[in-house]
């Protein structure tokens, strides 16, 4: 995670190396600001739990949610029913 955030702070830098730092394309090297850093690294690893909450209700509803669904607009089950299952869903998987 920590070189995918340098590259999106320092769009200039084009290498890194753990031993010997970060460069630009001709080869310099490209001074990294760590507070900023460590900063990001803290905000995205706040937001995992949320993403991952999403990615599991995605294949939730894809799975479970979407058959009744479209069960419900051939009318073989109720709305009710399809309403029911995504508040499950959001239930199993919550965000916060």
């Amino acid at each position: 995670m920590r070189h995918e955030i340098i590259y999106s702070l320092y769009p200039n830098v084009t290498n890194i190396n753990d031993a010997t730092g970060a460069f630009d394309a001709q080869g310099n090297p490209v001074t990294i600001d760590e507070q900023a850093v460590e900063a990001e690294v803290a905000r995205l690893t706040a937001l995992e739990p949320a993403r991952i909450a999403t990615e599991n209700r995605r294949a939730a509803y894809i799975s479970e949610a979407d058959p009744l669904f479209f069960k419900w607009q051939a009318g073989e089950a109720t709305q009710e029913k399809w309403a029911a299952k995504r508040q499950e869903i959001k239930e199993r998987f919550p965000k916060e």
